[in-house]
């Protein structure tokens, strides 16, 4: 067979190889045709368009595919030269061409979409990591797009004609550089994935010709110069094992492994290595029957040269993460020169070449990883298919059958469970099948999804319920507004407006905190009626609530408005004067004695001329030093510490002025803490706690309660925070005051 490259000149017997005489005849018909059509037309690479087709083709045939891909890989260019030429392909070659023709031009379409995103200007280092992110959803992209996995292997054979072009006249521009960047992210990549080594050698070698003239004719030239005597050294070296191997009974395939220019920058460049250095340039690998004969083998290669120690792996009783397993040892050759060699059994070979964990995988990213194995599976067999077709194509008997059945498996070769759909900045974004628009907006952010109110798709106006299909470019309408005043349809919650489970849970978030807000809305209006009807419009709201057995007053609203609890307690607890008024405190610190006035109370709070009492922290002002302090003689309960400036406490000094005892401040422990209130007013925005915790985290401040409060754009947030003092908290409040958005930040 010929090689891929001396197919620029393919003869009209070179593209109908291994056709039946039928199929042959239609190949040479859409062959003359192209000749007559295609006559001085310049294809979009710049070479000749007829030689370009002629090529594609050629390559095509080396794969020994159909002919219905041989035609398509001829007449593609066509439509795209000429678009009014697209409704004459189906008329004279029949539906199966055209929907190849046209899967191809919508891969191009995707090239052209995607360039822009790749090489635009004004591109900063995070658009370029966002670029890096999108290569392995590209390749995909371009699996799933083609409903007939043939227009792959036409869009790659078209790649290595233009790549040939580039390469043969010497184009080295700016232009035919980002080609070569392009091939070797995406392209070759696709190739190897698809187990099409022949082109992905190819690609990579031509690709890197164009990014790196310089170092591929250097590395030209060094393998030249050693050719002659490194194939004869290869060759008197596999001559030499397998007649040890004859002697041994040992029966075994030894072949040269070939050289790649672009492999062997790779391995100069990755691992430092100079040239005399590398040591799979004088290479061969051994199949095997069996695993036991693999270590005999190896026994055999040590035994005929000297073994370098570090250069042994036994990748069979410990392979590698993704499954690759063979032996590879270096070994010292006569000349002083290393010599590496490759053992494996036929089935290690074929999983190696074919298998789901294909070697590109830990080339390439340098470690396991199967987030991709499924994906790999479902083209597993597709390079299975090839290694057969090949194998098969000579054979006489059940050949047309075969190749029926092989064309069938090919066109039914669609990646069905995921979609890819672009942005109007060619992102790709992966979607479930049947996502929607609304699913789109959703996974490029939440306040978009929330937000959104019309798409269009490739331009047009579509309904907001319309399935997407891969390849589409989908654009998303909002509200206009600040985020947070428009919000999503509750219909989007019914069949048929999104498929994607994340999105659903997002809807209805949204409309869980609509309600919510609603039901507490509800219930302060109905507390707020009681409190009037009642006359007590002044009442602490948050030793109600404590009174009643709520934690806090929103919890009070909440049950009040979902019509769980009656607000004939509510009436009930406002005629309990003694309580109401006076909120329950925080945390009983300890008992104050006469002592304590001379030595201080651990809990710093000093109560003068009372003894036995316990003392208490209000929680309805949260005093804190060196806060001005008073007592409050409670029922019961001890003396209850305010801060002088506290509403509640000048209500009960009103009512009982007697109970008031004068206190101070004692000397407290370097680790003693007071819970404080803070208030934070601010800008609704995302990652808005995050910033502010930072802060409490910079100052060492513990938080033990937060309240937060979305509506119309702005946030209120209330933090409970444990502070040694006021100037640790003065420090804290001035720091968050500098976080972006921030309006208001001051003790509650």
């Amino acid at each position: 067979m010929v090689s891929i490259a001396a197919l620029n000149s393919a003869t009209s017997d070179q593209l109908v190889q291994g056709l039946s005489a039928d199929d042959g005849a239609r190949v040479l018909a859409a062959l003359d045709y192209a000749s007559e059509v295609y006559a001085g037309k310049t294809a979009l690479s710049g070479e000749n368009a007829f030689d370009f087709a002629v090529g594609v083709a050629g390559t095509l045939a080396f794969l020994r595919t159909d002919a219905e891909t041989r035609i398509a890989g001829l007449m593609f260019e066509l439509t795209l030269l000429d678009a009014d030429q697209a409704p004459s392909i189906e008329p004279r070659f029949g539906k199966e061409v055209n929907e190849l023709v046209t899967g191809v031009r919508q891969l191009i379409r995707l090239r052209e979409l995607t360039q822009a995103q790749s090489s635009g200007p004004g591109r900063g280092k995070n658009a370029a990591q966002l670029a890096v992110s999108q290569v392995e959803t590209l390749r995909k992209m371009l699996l799933a797009m083609a409903s007939d996995m043939r227009v792959v292997l036409v869009r790659l054979a078209s790649c290595c004609a233009t790549l040939r072009h580039f390469a043969d006249n010497k184009i080295f521009t700016e232009k035919t550089r980002a080609y070569g960047r392009e091939t070797l992210d995406l392209y070759a990549p696709l190739a190897n994935r698809l187990g099409i080594w022949q082109i992905k050698w190819e690609l990579e070698d031509l690709a890197f010709r164009l990014i790196e003239p310089e170092s591929y004719k250097r590395i030209a030239k060094m393998l030249e110069e050693k050719r002659m005597m490194r194939e004869s050294f290869v060759t008197s070296s596999i001559e030499r094992l397998q007649s040890e191997l004859k002697s041994a009974g040992i029966s075994a395939e030894v072949f040269g492994r070939p050289k790649h220019i672009y492999s062997i920058w790779n391995k100069m460049r990755g691992k430092e290595l100079d040239f005399s250095e590398l040591y799979d340039v004088r290479a061969f690998r051994v199949i095997v029957a069996d695993v036991k004969t693999c270590y005999t083998v190896l026994g055999v290669v040590h035994n005929i040269w000297t073994p370098i120690p570090k250069e042994f792996d036994d990748y069979i009783s410990r392979p590698k993460p993704n499954g690759y397993q063979s032996l590879h040892t270096v070994v010292m050759a006569e000349d002083g020169r290393p010599l590496e060699v490759q053992i494996r059994t036929q089935e290690m070979h074929n999983f190696a070449e074919y298998g789901v964990a294909a070697h590109w995988r830990y080339k390439e990213e340098g470690g396991s990883n199967f987030a991709g194995q499924k994906y790999d599976e479902k083209i597993a067999w597709l390079r299975q298919l090839l290694a057969w077709k090949t194998e098969v194509a000579d054979a006489v008997v059940g050949e047309e059958q075969l190749q029926r059945e092989w064309v069938e498996k090919l066109k039914a070769a669609a990646l069905d469970d995921r979609i890819f759909v672009l942005t109007p900045q060619a992102r790709v974004l992966e979607l479930p099948v049947g996502a929607t628009p609304i699913d789109f907006a959703y996974h490029l952010h939440s306040d978009v999804g929330h937000r959104c109110r019309g798409a269009r798709v490739d331009g047009a106006m579509v309904p907001l319920n319309t399935a997407l299909k891969s390849g589409q470019t989908c654009e998303i309408i909002t509200a206009k507004g600040a985020p947070g005043t428009a919000g999503p349809s509750r219909d989007w919650l019914s069949p048929g407006y999104t498929v994607s489970n994340r999105t659903r849970s997002k809807v209805r978030a949204w409309f869980h905190a609509i309600d919510m807000q609603e039901t507490l809305s509800h219930g302060r209006s109905l507390v707020e009626k009681s409190l009037q009807r009642e006359g007590k419009t002044a009442v602490n709201l948050e030793a109600l609530a404590q009174k009643l057995g709520f934690s806090k007053v929103d919890d009070l609203f909440l049950a009040c408005g979902k019509d769980e609890f009656s607000l004939r307690h509510v009436e009930q607890a406002l005629h309990d004067t003694g309580e109401v008024a006076e909120p329950e405190d925080a945390v009983i610190l300890n008992k104050s004695r006469a002592s304590s006035v001379e030595q201080g109370a651990k809990s710093g709070v000093l109560v003068v001329g009372t003894d036995g009492l316990m003392t208490q922290l209000a929680k309805c002002c949260k005093p804190a030093p060196p806060d001005p302090i008073v007592g409050f003689v409670t029922r019961g309960k001890g003396v209850s510490i305010h801060r002088i400036t506290c509403k509640n406490f000048a209500e009960m000094r009103s009512k009982a002025p007697e109970r008031v005892i004068v206190t101070e401040w004692g000397n407290t422990r370097s680790d003693t803490v007071f819970p404080v209130d803070l208030f934070v007013l601010s800008g609704d925005r995302q990652g808005l706690l995050r910033d502010i915790s930072e802060v409490f985290s910079r100052e060492k401040i513990n938080v033990i309660g937060v309240n937060t409060q979305s509506a119309k754009g702005q946030a209120r947030m209330t933090f409970t925070a444990e502070i040694g003092s006021t100037a640790q908290l003065n420090k804290a409040l001035a720091a968050i005051s500098e976080v972006s958005g921030v309006l208001e930040a001051r003790r509650a």
